[in-house]
């Protein structure tokens, strides 16, 4: 009965339109081989090879969305006046992302990973060093104003909201609380992935935060089923979600329903070689909110997000799946702990 449900869940889901709205960046990963040490200082010379841009932060939900309902999907955020903001554009236009409503701001610089990594001829390739450039300070007012109008602008033209905050500003306590007020007022579904600061997020549809981060916020370790129930009721008291998703790494997920009384683990699904866990937490986000959207229970949901974490951690960087993919990695028998 559940696989039957999640399928026809999946088929819905190329029908729902999202809005990410979040601290948008661009994984800049150069590649090249190594050649020999430098003359000029004890560091390593590579021959550029490649370089490839890769949608990150909450871009990299957008991209998510974007393979699954085809396009479908709007950002907001912030870039600077620089060439990776270009450069950031172009990979949003190459993945199908409506990126029409980004906010340039000149004072700020495009949140970017650049990644430099090398080879020699019989060695794997490694990552050397790598450089990040944002503005960590708050927005200004006009910023803020601008992208306030932006959302008051494609709300209403979606059915979901992803809240993506990697804590680098966009999303202050005047956005968040434009955006869940409007939402609630269009009876629009909102859904939060932050790593900290769960509480400034209230009255939303779900939150998605993982172990480490849920761990953090309440202030004691998640070792069982009681420690979770505990750990759901501080969260619902603070933020009145209807629902709580902690991923839990190689232990699979836990929702959380009914202010925590109602407890629910989904385990790992087609276990195998992890290549690179990077941005599977955005797969799951995005996969969670579309389904939700498209009528799906919160653990039919996070089932959902489950299997499709569970084919891009296969693959290398910030990874997509696609609705024939999950269909195909649906288990015949979905074990849950209640």
């Amino acid at each position: 009965m559940i696989k039957n449900n999640i399928e026809k869940i999946i088929n819905k889901l190329k029908e729902i339109k999202i809005l990410v709205i979040g601290d948008l960046a661009l994984d800049e990963m150069i590649y090249g081989s190594t050649e020999r040490i430098s003359r000029e200082a004890p560091v390593l010379i590579l021959q550029h090879t490649h370089t490839k841009f890769i949608l990150g932060g909450a871009s990299n939900a957008a991209h998510n969305v974007s393979k699954i309902n085809n396009g479908k999907v709007s950002v907001i955020g912030v870039i600077g006046n620089d060439y990776q903001g270009k450069d950031l554009i172009n990979a949003f236009k190459n993945a199908d992302v409506n990126c029409e409503s980004l906010i340039v701001d000149n004072n700020r610089k495009t949140i970017t990973k650049t990644r430099i990594s090398g080879s020699c001829s019989q060695s794997i390739t490694q990552q050397i060093v790598r450089i990040d450039r944002q503005t960590n300070e708050p927005l200004s007012d006009e910023t803020e104003q601008k992208i306030i109008s932006a959302i008051e602008n494609l709300i209403p033209n979606h059915d979901a909201i992803i809240l993506s905050d990697y804590h680098i500003g966009t999303l202050t306590n005047n956005i968040i609380n434009r955006v869940i007020n409007l939402s609630k007022k269009l009876n629009k579904i909102v859904i939060v992935d932050a790593q900290k600061d769960l509480d400034r997020y209230k009255n939303v549809t779900s939150m998605t935060p993982n172990l480490p981060d849920t761990q953090k916020h309440v202030g004691f370790y998640l070792k069982n089923k009681e420690d979770f129930k505990k750990a759901g009721k501080i969260l619902f008291d603070q933020t009145n979600a209807n629902s709580i998703l902690i991923t839990c790494g190689s232990e699979g997920m836990v929702v959380l329903e009914n202010n925590g009384d109602k407890y629910t683990h989904i385990p790992v699904f087609n276990k195998a070689e992890v290549f690179d866990v990077t941005g599977a937490g955005d797969t799951v986000t995005a996969l969670y909110t579309l389904a939700l959207t498209a009528g799906a229970t919160p653990v039919e949901a996070a089932i959902i997000g489950n299997i499709a974490a569970g084919i891009v951690i296969k693959q290398f960087g910030c990874a997509t799946t696609t609705i024939q993919e999950i269909l195909k990695f649906i288990p015949n028998t979905i074990e849950l702990e209640y």
